[in-house]
């Protein structure tokens, strides 16, 4: 679910996420009958546009893990991640572990196509459970908007940090700051449409939380949870995606997707006016749409929270 999204992510979710989501991985998020390799197409084209993020977060991590064996990318998706991760760290074994097999089909075509299929594997199935099946220990486990699909997120920390081998590494991709695509006052419609639209989105987070069997309420101290699970070091990160207009074709093509999104997943959530003001930037044939006007950017922070496994004295 980088997974996301909510984003996001959920990188998947919503683009999560899908986890994308919302991009905050935060659209999608139903999960009893989201089949998440309907997403594939959003959640690559996400992580593509994003990847000089990721970049930069793995080249910050490589600091603090320079030399990872295994690197295995809990909630992988599509493997977008993934791939970009076993670039970042050329020395590594890299595991993409996500519960839709579809997904990972996928990136395995990708770790092929990029030629790096050698030292990639995927592992499928119910996470965080599934990573018990892994052979070593792991020196960097990356879990990008898929730690808030699971019930208990503070259980699946305390596994993810079981798997680690002595100073390994977590990092976890959660929170940020909700993307923004428009100005303020875009000419139609009322002013502050994003900012409604994230208000929206912010709640559906909620009852997604609240609708997954099992959920356990849980404050998101990210750097809290992560150092009551036993890690040491806590600490975040934040990194900035920032695409100024005019933007490039894929970088377009990606905010129609989001709005689509949210006029598919929030609409019936928004009043009459800013329903009108989606459909019009949402029809190509109208000059104020996201297809022509010149106004249209992407501005996004994602939140790394990492810490360590205690090297064994």
């Amino acid at each position: 679910m980088g997974h996301h999204h909510d984003h996001d992510h959920d990188q998947r979710r919503d683009h999560r996420h899908d986890h994308q989501h919302d991009h905050q991985h935060d659209h999608h998020h139903d999960h009893a009958d989201r089949d998440w390799s309907d997403m594939a197409p959003m959640l690559e084209a996400e992580a593509e546009l994003f990847s000089p993020l990721y970049a930069r977060a793995a080249a910050w991590l490589s600091k603090r893990q320079p030399h990872p064996g295994l690197v295995v990318d809990v909630g992988s998706g599509p493997g977008v991640v993934t791939c970009g991760l076993a670039e970042a760290f050329p020395g590594a074994r890299v595991v993409a572990a996500d519960g839709s097999g579809p997904l990972l089909e996928r990136a395995r075509a990708r770790a092929e196509r990029l030629g790096i299929a050698d030292r990639f594997s995927t592992l499928e199935g119910d996470l965080p459970d599934v990573l018990g099946d892994l052979d070593y220990p792991v020196d960097l486990l990356w879990a990008s908007r898929s730690l808030h699909h699971l019930p208990d997120q503070r259980a699946a920390l305390a596994a993810f940090a079981e798997r680690l081998a002595p100073g390994g590494t977590v990092a976890l991709l959660e929170g940020g700051l909700p993307a923004r695509y428009l100005p303020r006052d875009i000419g139609i419609g009322r002013p502050g449409l994003q900012a409604r639209l994230g208000a929206v989105e912010a709640e559906r987070f909620t009852t997604m939380r609240l609708d997954i069997p099992g959920a356990v309420e849980e404050t998101e101290d990210w750097a809290g949870l992560l150092t009551r699970v036993g890690l040491r070091g806590a600490t975040s990160r934040t990194f900035l995606l920032d695409l100024p207009a005019p933007l490039s074709h894929e970088a377009r093509a990606f905010v129609v997707g989001v709005f689509q999104l949210h006029r598919d997943t929030l609409g019936e959530h928004l009043d009459a006016s800013d329903r009108a003001t989606i459909d019009r930037l949402l029809d190509p044939d109208d000059k104020v749409s996201l297809y022509h006007r010149p106004d249209v950017f992407v501005l996004a922070a994602h939140t790394i929270h990492t810490a360590e496994a205690e090297l064994v004295s």
